[in-house]
């Protein structure tokens, strides 16, 4: 990773306070969020399962409106988009990889692939032959042509990985990424998430609990009960 005191931020979170449900019902889920994403790094999210995470990665692409707070993105303020813009804004800097993978049943796997850039008004033969060569990178080029019912569970997140990485986004957004993937296959994926947070033009935010793949952030962001309550540099073997 880049100097991030050097490197601007990619994203810039402050005061970010979230709360569903209202009364007697309302939980608020995120207290006071402040935090600095930078170019050119990759940031793991860590914590509990139901203390925010998966809320703060919606909040800061734009998904989720916030009840309180500031959060910018790429020198965009999110809060002063309206909705239309900020969905166009989403679409041309942003990738995510859920945990939910949302295929799209009755297209080929190349065909979901490609998606995002058909959106982006990209002919579809160009847009086919750059979703076959991610499919390539994830190691899938021989399932192209295959529906996602004919796919195993982890081909379908390579495959949904694939989709969000195509359209070369400057912020990758990752919930999971290696929930359904075997050791070799999660360590190929993080590979690759690993050398799009290199670019010094771009950075990788990803939630995680899995311990194996912790050696390949920058920095880990510890989230609890709503707060960031630590954020510390990643030390990896032969590293001072």
């Amino acid at each position: 990773m880049m100097d991030s005191q050097t490197q601007p931020a990619a994203v810039r979170a402050r005061g970010i306070v979230k709360s569903f449900g209202t009364g007697d019902t309302q939980v608020t889920v995120l207290r006071g969020i402040d935090l600095d994403i930078y170019l050119g790094e990759m940031l793991l999210l860590v914590g509990e399962s139901g203390g925010g995470k998966t809320t703060l990665l919606s909040a800061i692409a734009g998904i989720l409106d916030i009840d309180e707070g500031d959060i910018n993105v790429l020198g965009v303020p999110l809060s002063g988009l309206p909705t239309g813009k900020r969905t166009t804004f989403r679409g041309q800097t942003m990738g995510f990889i859920y945990q939910q993978f949302n295929l799209l049943p009755a297209l080929t796997a190349a065909e979901n692939v490609a998606v995002p850039l058909l959106i982006q008004k990209i002919g579809r033969s160009d847009a086919l032959e750059r979703a076959q060569r991610m499919l390539d990178r994830v190691g899938l080029n021989d399932r192209a042509e295959f529906l996602p019912k004919n796919l195993s569970v982890g081909q379908q997140q390579r495959v949904a990985i694939a989709r969000a990485l195509v359209n070369e986004p400057r912020l990758l957004i990752c919930d999971e990424p290696t929930a359904a993937l075997d050791g070799p296959n999660g360590q190929k994926i993080m590979e690759i998430l690993r050398e799009v947070g290199r670019s010094p033009s771009r950075c990788v935010i990803v939630v995680t609990h899995d311990s194996r793949i912790f050696h390949f952030g920058d920095r880990m962001a510890h989230l609890t009960d709503g707060r960031i309550v630590s954020i510390e540099p990643i030390v990896r073997e032969g590293t001072a």
